[in-house]
């Protein structure tokens, strides 16, 4: 089975930390941009060689954007039938009743909704377009149209959060149900109007201390509440693990589709423009927009034993044996070695994982494990 990602690149706003592709939200171009999509997903839906795609993932932008007519046409057109998840990616101020009901009928069975805080001063900093009443709210009125499984983003590291503030979102997440939980701590990217603000003194970045101090606090009130830590970011209630995100971690083929979508079939990367214009142009002319790029072995065992240690599932060091071999083993053990006497990483059974410890410098672990 595979997975399908579709990009819908569309905002009313710009978060002051968003790096992901996006423009001026255009209700005239939506239209013409998915019969694109759906040209493209024509001609490129051999690329994994012809499986049923498990997993349908549509994420922005603002999906939620999307008139329903227009998602629904996508939906039939690449196999609604035979995908096991369907989900979207949505705003908590564009969820009303109607929406809800709409995208049930649409046959979205998914959820994943950017709240980010529920401190409406922590909100209004990250440019967000809802307040916290109106993201419990959005909650309240997905589950009573039939749709439980939803997954909220928080992020920490806040300029101005506090451990106080950052408790308080935690326990409003938790008493919301909700089965999945998604917490990034935030990222300084190059081009945001965070780094400018950053750069010309206007704010300050939370320190690596009560980042880390943040750090523990959501994974200790997580597993008190029930949740799996099954990715580094990622905490699910047992049995709700994102499956669609998961493929990443496990090298399953996925297709995307639409302006800057990434797709992989294994061996082979392919990255459509991150521009509208160019990839509408393209897609009209040739039917895809994508350029390849081949991965080498090193690239594949670097994505490999990266992703592998993301998850809880860890590095299983018998499966680095038999895909990269002895010389790669071996490497990577001596590696992890040395982090395990750190407290960092824990090997048993032949798997390593990381540590609570270990996350917080897996940038570092990954470095060190990765061949040029």
């Amino acid at each position: 089975m595979a997975g399908l990602y579709i990009h819908i690149p569309f905002c009313k706003r710009k978060c002051v930390y968003c790096d992901f592709y996006s423009v001026a939200f255009s209700p005239v171009m939506m239209e013409r941009y998915v019969s694109l999509l759906l040209k493209e997903f024509d001609r490129r839906k051999g690329e994994v060689a012809n499986e049923k795609f498990r997993t349908i993932y549509f994420g922005g932008g603002t999906p939620s954007l999307l008139p329903v007519n227009l998602l629904s046409k996508l939906i039939c057109h690449v196999g609604q039938d035979d995908a096991e998840e369907i989900t979207i990616e949505v705003n908590p101020d564009d969820v009303t009743e109607e929406f809800a009901r709409e995208i049930v009928v649409a046959g979205i069975n998914r959820v994943s909704m950017g709240i980010q805080s529920f401190d409406d001063k922590e909100l209004k900093f990250l440019n967000r377009r809802h307040d916290s009443s109106v993201a419990k709210k959005a909650v309240g009125i997905l589950k009573s149209s039939g749709i439980c499984n939803i997954s909220i983003d928080l992020i920490y590291g806040i300029p101005g959060q506090t451990l106080a503030t950052w408790r308080k979102s935690l326990e409003d997440a938790i008493a919301l149900g909700v089965p999945h939980i998604s917490a990034y701590n935030l990222t300084y990217e190059e081009g945001t109007k965070l780094t400018v603000m950053r750069d010309e003194g206007k704010i300050e970045e939370a320190s690596d201390d009560l980042c880390v101090e943040m750090f523990d606090v959501l994974a200790a009130m997580l597993s008190d509440a029930g949740y799996e830590h099954y990715e580094i970011s990622n905490f699910a209630l047992p049995g709700m693990h994102s499956r669609h995100n998961s493929s990443y971690w496990n090298f399953t083929p996925y297709i995307g589709l639409g302006a800057s979508a990434h797709s992989f079939d294994g061996r082979v990367r392919r990255y459509n423009p991150s521009d509208l214009r160019r990839y509408m142009e393209l897609v009209e002319k040739n039917g895809m927009a994508c350029d390849e790029e081949h991965e080498t072995v090193g690239q594949l065992y670097n994505e490999w034993v990266m992703t592998r240690l993301r998850t809880s599932h860890g590095l299983d060091l018998n499966d680095l044996l038999a895909r990269f071999g002895r010389d790669r083993l071996e490497m990577a053990s001596e590696v992890l070695d040395g982090y395990k006497e750190k407290g960092f990483v824990t090997v048993a059974n032949g798997v390593a994982c990381l540590t609570r410890k270990g996350i917080m410098v897996s940038d570092m672990i990954f470095r060190d494990l990765f061949v040029v």
